[in-house]
C-alpha cells in the first residue's frame, strides 16, 4: 500500500502572510496561481469579485479566503446562497425590514444581511439564480451604498465589499436578458475562474491533501490511488471530501482499499461544456423540484413546454413521464 504524500508547501512572502489561505487553494494549478497573484495586486481595494465555476469547487472557501486577506477580516463575512433560499424570502434577508412590515414579521424586525456585512464582506453565491427585481434593489444598493429595508423611512449608510459566485454564464445571461447586464458588470470588478477538479494541473497534489485531512490515519492502496487519480469528480472538491471521509470510516486496518470509494459511474460527462453541464443541471433541479411535472417546470424556466421537452430529448435527461 501506498502512503498518501502531502503536497508542497505553500509560497510564503515572510510570515503568516495574510495571502497563505489563498496560496494554499490555488496549489501548483498556473490559472489559481495567477489569479492569486491578481488578488495580491489590487489589495486593499474594494473591487468586487466574480468566482465563477461548476458546483462544489469550493466557491464559498474561496471567498472567505478573499475575505481573510483584505483589510476587512476582523469584521463580518456574511453569505448567502440565492438558489438555496425560496425567492419570497430572499428579500427580507438581504434587505432586512422594520417592525409590522409584513405578516409574520419580527416584532423588533431584522437588520437583513447586508447591514450585517457592513464594514467586512458579503458574498452571494449562485447569483445568476437571484430574480430580476431583486437585481434590481441589489444594483441601487451598489450604487448608492444604502439598503432601504422593507417597511422603513430612510436608508441605512453601508460599506461592503461584494465577492459573487455563480455555475452559469453570467454574460451570456445578461446578453440574452436573463440577467441584468449593468448589474453583471458591476458585479465583475475582477473574475476568477475555480477550475473543476478534473481540470486542474496539480489534481494528485489535492487528492493527497483532501486524503491527509479526511482521513489523517489512512493509507492509500495502489489500487485506490489508481482509481482516485482516474475519476472525473463531477461533484468536485465537495465530493472528493465526501467520499474519503466514508474511505477513511469503512476502511479496515487504516488501509484504504477500492472497495472503501464510493465513486458512481459518471465519467461520461466529464467532457461536456460548462455550459450543457450548468444546462442541464438546471432543468434537472427543476424537474425535481416540480415532481417531474414538464409544464410547471417549464413554466418556472420561463421555457415554453415544447422547447423544454427539445432540451430534455438533446440533453439526455430522464422524467417520470
Amino acid at each position: 500500500a501506498r502512503a498518501s504524500m502531502r503536497p508542497p508547501a505553500p509560497r510564503r512572502d515572510g510570515p503568516a502572510d495574510r495571502f497563505d489561505a489563498l496560496h494554499r487553494l490555488a496549489g501548483r494549478d498556473p490559472g489559481l496561481i495567477r489569479s492569486v497573484k491578481r488578488l495580491r495586486s489590487i489589495g486593499d481595494h474594494n473591487l468586487p469579485v466574480l468566482l465563477h465555476g461548476e458546483t462544489g469547487v469550493g466557491k464559498d472557501v474561496f471567498a472567505r479566503a478573499i475575505h481573510a486577506a483584505s483589510n476587512r477580516a476582523r469584521n463580518n463575512y456574511v453569505a448567502l446562497n440565492c438558489a438555496a433560499m425560496p425567492e419570497s424570502l430572499i428579500d427580507a434577508e438581504l434587505f432586512g425590514y422594520e417592525a409590522g412590515a409584513f405578516t409574520g414579521a419580527r416584532r423588533d424586525g431584522s437588520k437583513g444581511l447586508i447591514v450585517q456585512a457592513d464594514g467586512g464582506t458579503l458574498f452571494l453565491d449562485e447569483i445568476g439564480d437571484m430574480p430580476v427585481a431583486l437585481q434590481t434593489r441589489l444594483l441601487r444598493v451598489l450604487e448608492n451604498r444604502e439598503v432601504w429595508p422593507l417597511g422603513a423611512l430612510k436608508p441605512v449608510l453601508v460599506d461592503i465589499r461584494l465577492i459573487s459566485a455563480t455555475h452559469r454564464d453570467l454574460g451570456r445571461m445578461a446578453e440574452e436578458g436573463a440577467f441584468r447586464a449593468d448589474l453583471y458588470f458591476r458585479l465583475r470588478g475582477m473574475e476568477v475562474r475555480l477550475p473543476a477538479l478534473r481540470e486542474r494541473a496539480d489534481r494528485d497534489d489535492v487528492i493527497r491533501r483532501i486524503a491527509n485531512e479526511e482521513a489523517p490515519n489512512c493509507r492509500l492502496s495502489d489500487e485506490a490511488w489508481t482509481l482516485l487519480s482516474a475519476y472525473s469528480y463531477p461533484g468536485n472538491m465537495r465530493q472528493l471530501r465526501h467520499v474519503l471521509r466514508l474511505a477513511g470510516c469503512t476502511a479496515e486496518d487504516s488501509i484504504i482499499t477500492d472497495a472503501d470509494l464510493d465513486l458512481p459511474p459518471f465519467g461520461g460527462r466529464a467532457g461536456e461544456p460548462d455550459l450543457a453541464a450548468a444546462e442541464r443541471a438546471t432543468i434537472v433541479e427543476a424537474l425535481r423540484k416540480h415532481g417531474g411535472r414538464v409544464t410547471e417546470a417549464a413554466r418556472a424556466l420561463k421555457l415554453s413546454r415544447a422547447t423544454l421537452y427539445r432540451k430534455i430529448k438533446q440533453l439526455k435527461i430522464e422524467t417520470a413521464q
